[in-house]
């Protein structure tokens, strides 16, 4: 098995670092991942700079390991396009120091890695734990490499990725995995105002996060519950059951 390993809290990172050594033990591993952190880019590429590239040694592990001075979906789409010889046969994106849960998935580089791989085709996951705990990546990092094992006797999804969130407790105290779709996730009062010591107002983005739990089958549920979260997402972002509606608004030029 080959995979592709990135993330979006750096190539140095102990989450990206602690899964390309678990998972070099059963597959043969290339890591491509931006040089620094580039957390929150969402799906953003580079257009208008070039991308430098710089080979690096990932600690204790036999992968090899590109620098990009790039975003997760850069990282991807110059991997597959340019920098491999072959295409891989998974890509995993992680491991992401916090979890990434319900709608805060569309600004997440992580998950925008993973799906820059399904456009090309490529079977991928994103893998987050859920808080910031060095101390629990490696349980998730073995969680992780039993699930590569797992999938990787059945066809995987076309067009869909997997969103695979950890919860932040002990191996022992994982109640066992739960198949899951995306919770709802919303702030309150996202901007903090404040003002520098020359006196000019500046906004800092923060906000208090209003999850809702009450819905079992969701992946903000589950975390909440010891629960390993599984969601599988489809890129498309086309709302089908209105289409038929909005033909009968009879839009015109």
């Amino acid at each position: 098995m080959k995979i592709l390993i990135t993330n979006d809290d750096g190539i140095h990172s102990e989450g990206l670092i602690t899964l390309a050594q678990e998972v070099s033990e059963i597959a043969e591993v290339t890591v491509i991942a931006p040089d620094r952190e580039r957390s929150a880019t969402g799906h953003a590429i580079t257009m208008h700079k070039p991308l430098r590239v710089e080979k690096v040694k990932i600690p204790n592990c036999k992968a090899s390991g590109w620098m990009v001075n790039g975003t997760p979906s850069d990282c991807i789409k110059l991997g597959l396009e340019a920098l491999l010889d072959i295409t891989p046969d998974l890509v995993l994106s992680g491991i992401n120091r916090g979890a990434n849960l319900g709608t805060d998935i569309i600004y997440s580089g992580t998950v925008s890695a993973a799906i820059e791989a399904a456009l090309s085709g490529v079977p991928s996951m994103a893998l987050s734990i859920a808080g910031n705990n060095n101390a629990y990546f490696k349980n998730a990092a073995i969680y992780a490499k039993k699930l590569c094992l797992q999938i990787s006797d059945y066809v995987f999804p076309k067009d869909s990725l997997l969103n695979v969130n950890i919860p932040l407790v002990n191996a022992d105290d994982i109640k066992g995995v739960r198949i899951t779709h995306l919770g709802t996730m919303r702030y309150e009062n996202s901007f903090d105002r404040r003002m520098d010591p020359r006196g000019r107002i500046y906004y800092w983005l923060a906000g208090e996060l209003i999850e809702n739990i009450s819905d079992n089958d969701s992946d903000v549920w589950a975390i909440k519950n010891n629960y390993i979260s599984v969601t599988p997402i489809l890129f498309d972002l086309t709302k089908y059951d209105l289409i038929d509606t909005i033909k009968k608004w009879n839009l015109k030029v």
